[in-house]
């Protein structure tokens, strides 16, 4: 049996963080969350290659828009799907994201999306 597919949710909201959390484990995907940009770059060396990234545009210490600019300067790193959660969807144009979900999160729009980067759960 394969490993279960790795996901980086970067989002400061503790109660969105763990719901989507809890949600996308109970569909069988290995979750590691981050409570902002700099948490987040710092995880993924320390986590097997998630299929996607989850990510919150508003947040401190390191927000979604500088989080994109110091993935994109790691060509290791670069080619990771990043999928925009963000209550602010005009604002999310100017990342260069694979999608946008837009808060409140409506689960079953998002599994459709995380099954078209990362396949079904374990």
């Amino acid at each position: 049996m394969d490993p279960p597919r790795s996901i980086l949710i970067v989002e400061d909201d503790e109660a969105i963080r763990e719901t989507l959390r809890l949600a996308l484990e109970l569909e069988g995907y290995s979750v590691r969350t981050a409570s902002n940009g700099k948490e987040g770059i710092d995880a993924l060396p320390e986590m097997p290659r998630p299929c996607m990234i989850l990510l919150d545009l508003m947040m401190p210490v390191m927000d979604g828009w500088a989080f994109v600019k110091a993935l994109r300067l790691d060509m290791e790193l670069a080619s990771i799907p990043v999928v925009v959660v963000t209550a602010f969807s005009e604002r999310a144009r100017d990342i260069r994201a694979e999608a946008i979900i837009k808060k409140p999160v409506d689960l079953d729009s998002m599994y459709e999306i995380v099954r078209g980067f990362c396949g079904p759960g374990a």
